[in-house]
């Protein structure tokens, strides 16, 4: 029996924990992919207050090491389902086992965006076609890749791999970036960066690996690039049906709560990424997690 169960362990989750934790609470955090979620795979954290420059990778780690040292107890399994039962507890049921709370957090983040293509080469993914670059983009040292996207991760992408890629091509729908202007401005002083503007990728081509792409430029022409990777950034989307039974989705899937972090299940809370809100950065997920913790001890002193 734990007072709180965190579902996810990126940086809302985790600082749904240490809060809870700071407030004498006892957590268990469940994480179904990696510790410290889309932020732990950014080569460069800039626009956290107080902190000049730091890897996601590094961010996370920090924040593992905090709540682990105040006790939170993390386990890498994915939360299926949430069930109320009678008394009022909660049930939270993994892949392989099932754990009982007071009250939950749920901050399971968002998953990468995948490219819907003429073929639906999803046989592709990891075999020349990714969406990390700080994972998979080593593996292209010296030789020439491709980035889809306009916003800022694909934008940090493009300018991480620029460091060791013989030439990056960065295919874009529209003829401007939606990212922060350092970013456009370090961008554009890269002479191995090519920005293709105004196209739309339309296929990935290969039998084993990705040998090439197929696009449309801005004339609607079909044009092909052979390209040995391309890393695919068009944003992210919402994991939440394990929950619906006891919070309310949007029409895109996220959890609708406002800035209390409070569903419509009294007990259960979320924090970053995944609720309905306006901005999705690391400094708001911080800062829902803990309103939810916040809010989830005082919820628990009221029982």
């Amino acid at each position: 029996m734990y007072d709180i169960i965190v579902i996810g362990a990126g940086a809302a989750g985790m600082t749904s924990a240490l809060y809870a934790l700071r407030n004498g609470k006892t957590v268990l955090v469940l994480e179904g992919d990696s510790l410290g979620g889309q932020i732990a795979t950014s080569p460069r954290l800039e626009n956290y207050p107080s902190i000049k420059e730091i890897s996601g990778e590094q961010f996370a780690d920090n924040l593992f090491e905090q709540i682990t040292a105040l006790g939170a107890e993390v386990e890498i399994e994915k939360a299926v389902r949430i069930e109320k039962q009678a008394d009022g507890l909660f049930s939270v049921q993994t892949e392989y086992n099932a754990y009982t709370a007071k009250s939950v957090i749920i901050a399971a983040g968002v998953k990468h965006k995948h490219l819907k293509t003429k073929h639906d080469r999803e046989d592709l993914v990891g075999k020349g076609v990714y969406y990390c670059a700080v994972c998979d983009g080593p593996f292209y040292k010296g030789q020439e890749v491709a980035v889809i996207g306009d916003a800022n991760t694909a934008l940090q992408y493009a300018l991480l791999l620029s460091g060791y890629c013989k030439k990056v091509y960065m295919y874009t729908l529209f003829d401007k970036f939606f990212g922060d202007a350092s970013l456009v401005k370090a961008l554009r002083s890269k002479d191995n960066i090519e920005v293709r503007p105004n196209t739309s990728v339309t296929d990935f081509i290969g039998e084993e690996k990705l040998t090439a792409i197929e696009y449309t430029d801005k004339d609607g022409n079909l044009c092909r690039q052979d390209i040995p990777a391309v890393f695919v950034a068009i944003g992210q989307i919402p994991d939440n049906a394990a929950f619906s039974n006891l919070v309310d989705l949007d029409k895109d899937g996220y959890i609708v709560a406002d800035e209390s972090c409070r569903t419509k299940t009294e007990g259960v809370f979320v924090a970053g990424d995944c609720r309905t809100k306006a901005v999705r950065q690391v400094s708001t997920a911080v800062g829902d997690g803990a309103v939810a913790a916040t809010n989830a001890s005082l919820y628990l002193e009221r029982l």
